[in-house]
């Protein structure tokens, strides 16, 4: 078993091998953290953005206009 990097509580060993360094408690509060969308391209498929800055300017067509 190993420690959380966060709070100290044990990490179980199968999720230490999944590169996890976090126990399940803090893992969830960090996952809160983070936001991203989905958005629909034109005539493709989907695309993960993490960042909104990305989402600005892409259009319908598939084009970037900035």
């Amino acid at each position: 078993m190993y420690n959380c990097i966060k709070c100290g509580e044990l990490v179980a060993t199968g999720r230490h091998k999944l590169g996890y360094k976090t126990c399940l408690s803090c893992g969830d509060e960090e996952a809160k953290t983070k936001k991203h969308c989905v958005a629909p391209m034109h005539k493709s498929n989907y695309m993960l953005f993490t960042n909104a800055e990305d989402l600005k300017g892409i259009n319908n067509k598939g084009g970037l206009i900035k």
